[in-house]
């Protein structure tokens, strides 16, 4: 007789409610503590999640779920998930950083890894300059200190390819 998986039942920050497969909450670490204290009864409040990023983060384990219990017989899936995964995270920029927080918070680690790893590859095409007005970090030297700083340190300054 096949066993019934239990359903977890998620609410984000917005309330929106979701119902998934215990195996697809336990991606979580945050979510596998509160299911083994016993906390799973109700719907689990993530009060710092959207339910835009969580309906996101949630297809994510869905997937990360399905392919790992292929991925032991099958070296191909494993390369088929990795594909997947480069066209998960073309993401507008907000919607990337929404989903490294929400990793974080929700200790995934391999979404963690993939949305970081995502945005330092978007980082190194970026100009240092733009790099300073995107995360609004000013600068205390004198023009003629950050010339001085760019020929000293020129191959910091080349683009990365």
């Amino acid at each position: 007789m096949a066993s019934v998986e239990m359903k977890i039942k998620l609410r984000s920050s917005d309330g929106m409610k979701f119902k998934v497969d215990e195996a697809v909450a336990k991606e979580s670490k945050t979510i596998l503590q509160l299911i083994e204290d016993g906390m799973a009864d109700k719907a689990i409040p993530l009060p710092k999640i959207s339910g835009k990023i969580l309906r996101i983060v949630l297809k994510y384990c869905k997937k990360h779920v399905e392919y790992s219990s292929k991925s032991a017989v099958d070296r191909s899936v494993m390369e088929e998930f990795k594909r997947w995964e480069s066209d998960f995270v073309q993401v507008d920029q907000i919607t990337l950083f929404e989903l490294i927080r929400a990793a974080w918070d929700l200790k995934i680690e391999g979404l963690l890894d993939l949305t970081c790893q995502t945005a330092a590859d978007m980082i190194k095409r970026i100009p240092l300059e733009e790099i300073g007005r995107l995360f609004s970090v000013g600068s205390d030297l004198t023009p003629e200190e950050q010339e001085e700083i760019r020929r000293e340190n020129q191959w910091a300054f080349e683009p990365q390819q």
